[in-house]
């Protein structure tokens, strides 16, 4: 079955759309999250209305057997879904049978008694703190116009010198700058962190505060595309291509891994953990975990290039 197809009955549809309304409403999840769980759902119920013979119905979902995740799954698989898909597929579907027993009176547990292989752990992929610094000091001088090479640079900086998402840094109000000894980012689940600032993102934004020529409203964004509106992710995502060519980086090197690098520095540097995961904003220490192991790769390729005996 191709799961592309996409001909859910409209009984599916409106079970689909209240549970959509729900999860908007809790406000747990982001609007992307949402959306992307949503998509999944709506394969699950497809797959199940032609796989079953029968339009979407609670008694329908109340029935399913562990036999027919399994299926589902299977069916999944030969679509081309990777390890990790499969997994976020589960999360899904979890997330929506959670919402049925809860509220729709259901008690089927099936879905969470499905095992998943555990998928190879993929380390992130920082950039050296030399090519980090190189990326800044170029960005300065790849646009023509000089208040558009300084807002390249400035949202860089707060990739690298805070560790943040894209759109963390895209979210600053003109009323946040200029920044105090800290400044408030409001993450994923839109839970609230506070994150010192450095001289260099300071200084990088106040220069482009002010050869900025376009109006900067207090309750508007801080960084603004060509035409005045918000700076779209896209540029940025293009501009750091750009530089990764011009240095003769790997594709790796992307936005993300600027905060990647941001979490692997200071752990080199000796930053503890914990410090790390509030700075980071992740909800869990094994999230952050995971930086330890690159650093230990890290420290193990300098040990084999620098040890005379190696």
């Amino acid at each position: 079955m191709n799961k592309r197809q996409n001909r859910l009955s409209k009984s599916g549809l409106n079970l689909l759309g209240e549970w959509n309304r729900f999860a908007s409403n809790m406000k747990r999840h982001s609007t992307n999250t949402i959306e992307a769980y949503s998509r999944d759902i709506q394969f699950f119920l497809n797959f199940f209305e032609i796989h079953q013979g029968e339009i979407i119905s609670l008694k329908l979902l109340a029935d399913l057997t562990p036999s027919d995740f399994r299926s589902w799954l299977a069916d999944e698989r030969k679509c081309g879904a990777s390890s990790a898909s499969l997994s976020r597929y589960v999360s899904s579907v979890r997330e929506f049978y959670n919402w049925l027993n809860e509220k729709k009176g259901l008690s089927n547990f099936s879905v969470f008694s499905i095992q998943l292989s555990r998928k190879e752990k993929k380390l992130p992929r920082p950039i050296s703190e030399v090519n980090a610094i190189k990326m800044l000091s170029l960005s300065t001088k790849n646009k023509l116009i000089p208040w558009l090479a300084a807002r390249n640079t400035a949202v860089i900086s707060l990739l690298y010198g805070c560790g943040l998402r894209i759109s963390e840094a895209l979210n600053f109000k003109r009323r946040d700058y200029p920044f105090d000894e800290f400044i408030k980012v409001r993450g994923k689940g839109q839970k609230e962190r506070l994150i010192p600032i450095i001289p260099i993102v300071n200084d990088s934004v106040g220069k482009y505060v002010k050869l900025c020529p376009l109006p900067l409203a207090d309750d508007g964004p801080l960084f603004l595309g060509i035409q005045g509106k918000k700076l779209n992710p896209r540029v940025v995502q293009e501009e750091i291509r750009n530089l990764r060519v011009q240095l003769g980086l790997p594709t790796t090197a992307t936005p993300h891994a600027l905060r990647h690098s941001f979490a692997t520095h200071l752990l080199s540097a000796g930053g503890d953990l914990r410090t790390i995961q509030e700075l980071l904003g992740h909800a869990s220490l094994t999230s952050t975990q995971i930086y330890t192991d690159v650093d230990q790769v890290r420290l193990m390729k300098v040990y084999k290039e620098t040890h005379p005996k190696a």
